[in-house]
């Protein structure tokens, strides 16, 4: 990120000084090499109201100061501020003071007497990195209101996913790398069969349907080797010996690392109505295997 020179001369100072003439000295240092938006107060306790008002990129503040100096003026600030990056570049002619500076939430400070190069280079750096970082700000908000957007998107288009899968399917089903049934609708066990492997494991068992068993095999040759499956038309017989035919479509999954996850599908009953046998299965979701 790149922020211009026109974007750190418009930034928005404060100075705060009890003493006249440095107040002075320092807005002529700053309007000298073309920062505009200067605002000066010599009263330290109008600092947090006016910063809330204006949110300013840089407070240069003075730390000896009457009835309120400016350690105490930082504490008040980091309660009044509720942007977590606080530019504030102390001022002081006390050595020991920068320690102490540093720790209370000074980014910076500056010596008197004032060394006017080390001054307007400290300042400008500072409004520097303020910029880049509200720019961050920015950034972020915007990418985190795409992602909200993108994640409503996705439901959504989850939601009428699945309704059109309701609807135009009798059933639909999700498995996972070993072939549990992970998501069923419809009757699912009862087309599939409650242990079906699906080609993990060789011939289906246990249902009261029984495969036909080319067609078994042709299914999950298909499963095994990961391939996806449109249409594909199988029957299956009950214990009286009438026949019930079937047409499922499916596809694997593959997780973000391209490694399978399982496989996710739909189906119909396409036996002619007068046919179909009544016979439920009514197996629970159960491993396959």
């Amino acid at each position: 990120m790149k922020v211009t020179e026109s974007e750190i001369h418009n930034a928005s100072i404060l100075i705060v000084d009890d003493q006249l003439s440095n107040v002075e000295l320092l807005q002529a240092l700053l309007h000298e090499v073309g920062y505009t938006q200067i605002s000066t107060t010599m009263d330290p306790t109008k600092v947090c109201e006016l910063h809330r008002e204006n949110r300013y990129d840089l407070i240069l503040l003075d730390l000896q100061m009457p009835v309120m100096d400016g350690f105490a003026v930082m504490e008040a600030l980091k309660f009044n501020e509720t942007d977590p990056y606080l530019s504030v570049l102390v001022i002081t002619a006390q050595p020991g003071h920068k320690l102490r500076a540093l720790q209370s939430g000074a980014k910076d400070f500056i010596s008197k007497p004032f060394d006017l190069v080390e001054a307007r280079t400290r300042v400008r750096n500072l409004l520097e990195v303020r910029l880049v970082y509200k720019q961050l700000e920015v950034l972020n908000r915007s990418l985190e209101q795409k992602v909200q957007e993108r994640t409503a998107q996705l439901r959504e288009s989850e939601a009428r996913y699945r309704s059109f899968t309701e609807l135009a399917a009798d059933w639909y089903w999700e498995q996972d790398e070993r072939g549990i049934f992970s998501k069923v609708s419809g009757p699912v066990q009862e087309m599939l069969g409650p242990k079906l492997s699906m080609g993990l494991n060789g011939a289906a068992t246990g249902s009261a349907l029984s495969w036909d068993n080319a067609e078994h095999a042709a299914l999950s040759a298909a499963i095994e080797a990961r391939q996806p499956f449109l249409d594909f038309v199988f029957s299956r017989t009950n214990a009286e010996g009438t026949e019930r035919r079937f047409r499922v479509s499916g596809e694997p999954i593959f997780d973000q690392a391209c490694r399978f996850a399982g496989y996710r599908g739909i189906g119909v009953e396409i036996t002619p109505e007068a046919a179909r046998a009544t016979p439920n299965s009514g197996g629970e979701n159960v491993n396959p295997n």
